[in-house]
């Protein structure tokens, strides 16, 4: 049993084995037992599957604090925060690809689990490639910074402009150089039918796959930035991929609950665009000012209450006017 305590990626191969073997099991029993069957998911429902996946995510949290150390326990949990608060708005984006191809709320979580299985295997290559750069590239750090920074104020610029799903060059690809099914066809992402040219039996997309796609790409585009910001953080590679992991898997959970209530939200975007420049200018500014490393209980504390003010501002404003009046 000697392997199993053999350096891979600075840490011991059992760690990261016990990794991937909870979130089979975190998966195996969602899919099989909790939602075998396709089903519409209620907003109580979401809440408490994202009660479970945050106090999952906390307790691993706690177990780095107590196993490797309190600087990688806050670390983590910093990481842990971001990831989960920009996760929030890839949710906005991932509503509106929902409504535009007419997924039903029952075929949506289909499409958000196999969904998590691929961004799994794509955040583990995005991370993996980022970890190896700044070990060979020291400087390459601060060209994250800069582009957390330019993000950050591009987002902040862009905050009130609705995402486009009609003119994503990925939609039009498909639709383009793929057969598609003008309507779903159940929960199947491909069926067999006639080709009307041939009538010939092929394959045959439905939009149920096109929103996998979609939803997937989107992840990509947010993971450009989310992964270079906890790389701001920490370049513990066990980190980064274990506070990415661990956010990503509530994303479904949480979605459910913000998509009945996105509305509310609106002014969140500004907050998240505000972390990506504090997290950006942070490294540039210390280095500049010759401060060392900010302590990750202050990247924790300034992007926590960022946030919080976020949501407070968006909640006070979005509130029903019936019950501000009575307040």
């Amino acid at each position: 049993m000697d392997f199993l305590f053999v350096e891979w990626i600075d840490k011991p191969l059992w760690m990261w084995l016990s990794l991937f073997g909870i979130v089979a099991f975190l998966l195996a029993f969602d899919l099989g037992v909790l939602h075998r069957d396709s089903r519409e998911i209620s907003v109580s429902e979401s809440l408490w599957l994202s009660l479970f996946y945050v106090t999952l995510g906390l307790l691993f949290g706690a177990w780095i604090w107590w196993y490797i150390g309190p600087q990688s326990g806050i670390e983590y949990l910093t990481g842990f925060v971001i990831e989960k608060s920009l996760s929030m708005d890839n949710i906005f984006v991932i509503a509106m690809i929902f409504g535009y191809l007419g997924i039903p709320r029952a075929y949506q979580y289909r499409v958000l689990f196999w969904g998590i299985l691929m961004v799994i295997v794509l955040r583990g290559l995005l991370i993996g490639a980022g970890a190896a750069l700044v070990e060979r590239f020291e400087w390459v750090l601060y060209v994250f910074a800069a582009f957390l920074v330019f993000t950050g104020i591009k987002m902040l610029w862009a905050a009130d402009k609705e995402y486009e799903i009609a003119t994503n060059p990925l939609l039009r690809i498909m639709q383009k150089h793929l057969r598609l099914t003008d309507q779903l066809q159940g929960e199947r992402f491909a069926v067999r039918q006639p080709d009307p040219a041939t009538g010939k039996m092929v394959w045959f997309f439905t939009p149920l796959f096109v929103a996998l796609i979609l939803v997937n790409f989107a992840d990509v585009i947010f993971a450009v930035d989310s992964v270079p910001a906890i790389f701001a953080i920490t370049t513990d590679t066990f980190i980064v991929y274990t506070s990415n992991i661990f956010a990503i898997l509530g994303l479904r959970a949480l979605y459910f609950a913000l998509a009945a209530m996105i509305d509310r939200f609106h002014y969140l975007k500004y907050a998240l665009a505000l972390v990506l420049v504090f997290i950006g200018s942070k490294i540039l500014i210390a280095d500049m000012l010759g401060l060392g490393k900010v302590p990750a209980q202050v990247s924790l504390g300034v992007t926590f209450a960022i946030l919080a003010g976020g949501i407070a501002y968006s909640l006070w404003k979005t509130r029903r006017p019936d019950s501000a009046a009575s307040a």
